[in-house]
């Protein structure tokens, strides 16, 4: 065998000088996309620096017209509360009409779900359409729609579940899309191997794995569709909210903040309500920091009990080839692997084999099932106290056609065009005024919630709280008791938008810096960084690009709320569209329609455009 001898390298001869290391660093080239983005994101913080400027909130002339809030806190005198037997119908109609309006968007979520998400869709079209059908019902503010709705049915709770139901498929199917495109792809194409159906492959193969994710979703709407109830009812739909808006129009403020202390209530049960289900029904602990998962954890470690079940998984090995499914359900998982080739089973593998592919009826299991029919008996009371007029569905088709002569075509009528423009462009810009607002103080309130980051554990829990309660308070109400104040215009919309936002935005910045990755934290600790230094160096950086996508989705929320508040006298294009509806000018409604969609379009596809690039 030759062998061959490395080159040695004369006596007397001077080593080579290796390379400087940091020429054989690979410089990281920054595209075109995320320059681009990049100055996009400075130009839309400078726009939203000149919004704040120009809306001129002075703490000087707020505190000289304290006098206005002392006046309107003598007026509201003892707060009262309408008789109990009213109060507990109008909660139930309350209820009982976002629940099926949530439940309607839940259900017609799967089908757009199913043609949004890239490994079920049949094709690039269906896809493309699954896509617009959510993009479209998200833009479309439910309020418009239950105003247009309100002409062709009769008044009450058919025109607001119609409402939710179709603004609410945006968001659902989004996220459940989203869910589906991460699944494992194992059991479907299992099941698909073998012949199954498509509507096989979807229900078994799919549903089951993303069931927990989409129960989740439909819970979360259902929180924000109670808080937006109190703006349907300004156009007429029954509930607390039309009963609080007519306390406050016929300047009834007692009963009106009653009303508000009533549905505030409703969002903390509701919230407890969501944790409750998750640990129960879907066999998963809640690990959030809010004040419904504590409540739950908090029974959970009095009754002695698990977070939850697990199912043992059960194996059986043959010869030789593997073939191996999983289905993952709401209450637990349940695996089974099969391992065949030429060789012959014994005995009693056809048994076992049987055994294994049989679900076991587990606790957890059973108590999934018992809360899954007690979730459809909650939706059907939610119909029956709702007092649904089914008439109307046979009446509809006669009244559809002369109330869309009436929407179209579209005309600003004596209104001239540049100035509705100014109207949308001030609404835009309270929507981005509140939304820095809320991100300077989300910031700062949701890093003190976030575990890693507060100095103990009595702060987090105190700025949790805060956020929780921030939450609870519709930005409607605060935006009326605002106005008490500054008076009408732009300055009161801005506020109450941004003081909501804090608990939306801040909730999602706490929940973000906690999930950071803590290697990079605890480096700094060991070599004795400050608090202050390991935020700043490794929790904040790392949580940057998740920031940036909270910040465009609560600016997409603003840019919605931004033009309902001019409802109430919080400026912008929402007291246009309020008075053409009032004085019964829909060609007017429509042609405002027109331009609040386009922008919430033209929003939503730039917040989408930089999430991808900052991905």
């Amino acid at each position: 065998m030759a062998v061959t001898l490395a080159p040695t390298r004369p006596p007397g001869a001077q080593r080579p000088e290796p390379a400087d290391f940091r020429d054989r660093i690979p410089s990281r080239r920054i595209s075109t996309q995320t320059i681009a983005a990049s100055l996009t994101l400075i130009a839309l913080i400078g726009f939203s620096i000149y919004s704040l400027i120009d809306v001129n909130i002075s703490i000087p002339k707020m505190i000289a017209s304290w006098g206005n809030a002392v006046n309107f806190v003598n007026r509201v005198g003892t707060i009262t509360f309408p008789p109990l037997d009213e109060l507990i119908g109008l909660t139930a109609l309350t209820l009982g009409i976002v629940i099926t309006g949530t439940a309607l968007a839940a259900v017609l979520s799967v089908p757009v779900a199913y043609l949004s998400a890239a490994n079920t869709t049949p094709g690039n079209g269906w896809r493309a359409l699954g896509r617009f059908i959510g993009v479209f019902t998200r833009a479309v503010p439910d309020v418009v729609i239950a105003m247009i709705l309100v002409l062709m049915f009769s008044l009450g709770s058919l025109p607001g579940i119609i409402a939710i139901g179709i603004h609410s498929i945006g968001m659902i199917s989004k996220l459940f899309a989203d869910a589906i495109e991460q699944i494992d792809e194992g059991p479907r194409l299992a099941i698909c191997a073998a012949g199954g159906s498509k509507l096989q492959e979807f229900t078994s193969g799919v549903l089951p794995q993303v069931l927990p994710s989409w129960v989740a979703t439909v819970l979360h709407r259902g929180d924000i569709n109670l808080r937006g109830s109190v703006l349907l009812g300004y156009v007429g739909v029954g509930g607390l909210g039309r009963e609080l808006s007519l306390s406050f129009k016929s300047l009834d403020y007692s009963t009106g903040i009653g009303l508000a202390l009533v549905l505030f209530a409703l969002c903390i049960v509701m919230e407890i309500v969501s944790s409750t289900i998750r640990k129960s029904m879907l066999g998963v602990a809640p690990s959030g920091r809010g004040i419904g998962d504590r409540v739950v954890r908090g029974f959970g470690r009095r009754s002695g009990g698990e977070a939850g079940d697990v199912v043992a998984a059960r194996s059986l090995s043959l010869s030789k080839g593997t073939s191996t499914g999983s289905v993952t359900g709401g209450a637990g998982t349940s695996t089974s692997s099969v391992t065949g080739g030429s060789a012959s089973a014994t005995g009693g593998d056809g048994d076992r084999i049987a055994a294994a592919a049989r679900r076991p009826w587990t606790p957890a299991r059973i108590r999934g099932t018992v809360y899954g029919w007690i979730g459809v008996a909650v939706v059907l009371g939610g119909i029956v106290v709702s007092d649904i007029q089914w008439g109307d569905f046979l009446t509809v088709w006669a009244k559809a056609p002369a109330v869309l002569g009436k929407l179209w075509p579209p005309s600003f009528g004596t209104y001239l065009p540049e100035q509705m423009f100014q109207a949308m462009l001030d609404t835009i810009a309270i929507a981005f005024a509140a939304t820095l607002i809320s991100l300077v103080f989300s910031i700062v309130v949701g890093s003190l919630a976030a575990r890693n980051v507060a100095p103990t554990p009595a702060v987090r829990s105190g700025f949790r709280f805060l956020l929780v309660g921030i939450r609870g308070i519709p930005e409607l109400i605060l935006a009326i008791l605002l106005i008490v104040v500054t008076g009408m215009g732009a300055q009161a919309g801005v506020l109450a938008l941004g003081i909501c936002g804090i608990g939306l935005l801040g909730k999602l910045i706490a929940d973000s810096f906690e999930e950071v990755k803590g290697g990079p934290e605890r480096a700094l600790k060991a070599v004795g960084a400050t608090r202050l230094q390991v935020y700043g160096s490794a929790t904040l950086p790392q949580g940057v690009k998740a920031l940036i996508g909270h910040t465009f989705y609560a600016l997409d929320t603003n840019i919605r709320a931004a033009t309902m508040l001019g409802i109430v006298g919080g400026g912008g294009i929402g007291y246009y569209l309020i008075q053409a509806d009032q004085g019964g000018n829909y060609d007017q409604v429509t042609a405002i329609v027109l331009m609040i969609l386009s922008v919430v379009l033209v929003v939503e596809g730039l917040a989408m455009w930089m999430r991808r690039v900052f991905r």
